[in-house]
């Protein structure tokens, strides 16, 4: 396992890094050493990771960033004397069928979840290539399989994908690795809300994941904090799923093999 000081002298970066899993995610590099800056547009959405680090003794950097703009991005990320680690976690995602989503939702996701994730991997890659560094990216198992309601982030994830084997292929010289986590269903705040809003909608999702049961906050995290750890050092361009096999084919009825005769 990872020491607990092995993020020590190092800068995590983490976009929506103040809720659901990227709080989580905050909260393990700052308990390993790290100095967490935590950027999302709403920086009220920080407090809870501030009092954290206040109570557990580790740095927060607390920055408003609206990562689908470019500007912004550049001028927050190069007002940082470092960055070691980059957690492109800031997505934007809710269930509407295809030909009832409007171009501005499609848009505006496709702005968050692929274009923000480029523009802070450009930002911060300009500022690793000198040190090295870590970048994981966090996707989604429907950016490979395709998922009804979901097109404009399923569209996003896919290029996210691309993108995280595209610059890890082009940065390794800079020893800047870049990698991805993919989750399948987990609890994290507002994902009920917007995922599966009834009982009916939550068992149906329940009932596709053979595991039997949602992920956890905290079992994504580790996966990430992994990754972007030395203990991965030899990690980059990969595509880690964890989804307790929501995507993996079906049993057959009855959980028989059926036998050609």
């Amino acid at each position: 396992m990872p020491g607990m000081n092995d993020f020590a002298g190092k800068t995590a970066l983490v976009t929506g890094g103040g809720t659901g899993l990227g709080l989580e995610v905050s909260t393990r590099l700052g308990r390993r050493g790290a100095r967490v800056v935590c950027a999302s547009r709403d920086t009220a959405h920080h407090a809870e990771l501030i009092e954290r680090g206040r109570a557990e003794g580790f740095e927060v950097v607390s920055v408003e960033l609206d990562v689908a703009d470019p500007a912004q991005v550049k001028d927050v990320v190069r007002g940082l004397d470092r960055v070691d680690v980059l957690i492109n976690n800031a997505a934007g995602n809710f269930i509407r069928p295809a030909m009832a989503l409007a171009p501005k939702a499609f848009s505006t996701v496709i702005d968050i979840a692929l274009n923000g994730v480029f523009y802070m991997s450009r930002e911060c890659g300009r500022k690793m290539r000198e040190t090295g560094g870590a970048i994981v990216n966090i996707s989604a198992p429907y950016a490979f399989s395709g998922k009804p309601g979901v097109v404009h982030s399923a569209c996003a994830k896919a290029g996210v994908e691309s993108m995280t084997k595209t610059l890890a292929a082009e940065w390794s010289e800079h020893k800047i690795r870049v990698n991805a986590v993919s989750p399948g269903p987990f609890r994290s705040d507002g994902a009920a809300e917007r995922l599966w809003p009834s009982d009916e909608i939550e068992q149906a999702v329940l009932n596709q994941i053979p595991a039997g049961r949602f992920g956890t906050v905290a079992e994504i995290a580790k996966l990430v904090c992994l990754l972007a750890s030395d203990e991965a050092s030899w990690i980059t361009g990969s595509i880690l799923v964890a989804d307790g096999g929501w995507t993996l084919p079906p049993p057959l009825p009855g959980g028989k093999v059926q036998r050609r005769r």
